[in-house]
């Protein structure tokens, strides 16, 4: 023992192991690609070993590389939780919560004044995005997703499975012809999502003929702005309950048909393994599985 550790090569060698890339390694550690190599290449020439093969394809661990790689990512992993566990020790408690826009702006932020009630001591941030985050290079502690629930090296929990609904202004279905079946959608408006796809698949889903009317109407890049043009009574939109369920229970919206379309897609509450051994995390997670259980209220509203 004693002997000075080249924590900057392991290290070096633990991402790039990890994430298959000089680049993505060096994005993970805050550094250029440069240092990386050089770090790995030091490491390389100290232990007299060559821990990744190049080839066309890139780089991967060496068949040498590949026994102690695993070891070296525990420990340091390790050393991250222990980092945060002092950083807890001696600071406020708070926590990062990352989700798309929509569904924070219809769900999450609505009721965030119920767990700071309940949790005056615990800051939460939330970050709000559509592009996919690193938990552990943009340090977010909760990710809410929408997706298949496949999260690989992460822990996934199933929170909320929303299911598309036909939603409009109740003053539009009250004056306009009467909606007794699915094929009676095609003598409104239709509101479209960006790709306007919802619309000719669900349609196609309950067993209407294929029909041009049904991908006609204007079209939105995000779901909100969809729930307030159908709001607006400006024709009949096809949308996730979930993010409508406010305005439906306040009645600013009214399903027009009581026909739903499940989706394969659920809202998951994703994080690193371990993360509930920190109380923030464990506090919030608990308080996300208990609020998805509560009917909407008008008060939920956008």
């Amino acid at each position: 023992m004693g002997q000075v550790l080249p924590l900057l090569g392991l290290r070096a060698f633990t991402e790039v192991g990890r994430h298959g890339s000089v680049k993505a390694a060096a994005d993970a550690m805050g550094v250029t690609p440069g240092a990386v190599s050089q770090q790995v290449r030091q490491l390389e020439e100290r232990v007299g070993v060559q821990l990744f093969e190049r080839g066309h394809r890139g780089l991967h661990l060496s068949k040498d590389g590949a026994r102690v790689h695993a070891g070296l990512a525990r420990a340091f992993d390790e050393i991250e939780a222990s980092l945060e566990t002092l950083d807890a020790m001696t600071a406020r408690q708070s926590l990062t919560v990352n989700t798309v826009p929509s569904f924070a702006a219809s769900w999450l932020v609505p009721r965030l004044g119920r767990f700071h009630a309940r949790h005056p001591g615990i800051e939460v941030r939330v970050e709000a995005t559509p592009a996919l985050v690193d938990l552990r290079r943009d340090r977010v502690d909760i990710a809410l997703r929408h997706g298949l629930g496949n999260y690989d090296g992460l822990e996934a929990r199933r929170f909320l499975t929303p299911v598309m609904v036909p939603v409009a202004c109740p003053d539009l279905l009250r004056d306009g012809p009467a909606i007794t079946g699915p094929e009676d959608f095609l003598k409104y408006p239709l509101l479209q999502d960006s790709d306007r796809a919802d619309w000719t698949l669900w349609l196609k889903a309950v067993g209407v003929p294929d029909d041009p009317r049904a991908e006609r109407g204007p079209s939105f890049g995000d779901e909100l702005m969809l729930i307030r043009a159908a709001a607006a009574g400006q024709g009949v939109a096809l949308v996730n309950d979930i993010h409508a369920a406010a305005e439906i229970a306040a009645g600013r919206l009214a399903v027009a048909l009581e026909c739903e379309w499940p989706c394969d897609y659920a809202y998951y509450m994703v994080t690193r393994p371990g993360a509930d051994t920190r109380p923030a995390v464990a506090a919030f997670a608990q308080w996300v599985l208990e609020e998805a259980a509560i009917p909407p209220s008008p008060d939920d509203g956008l």
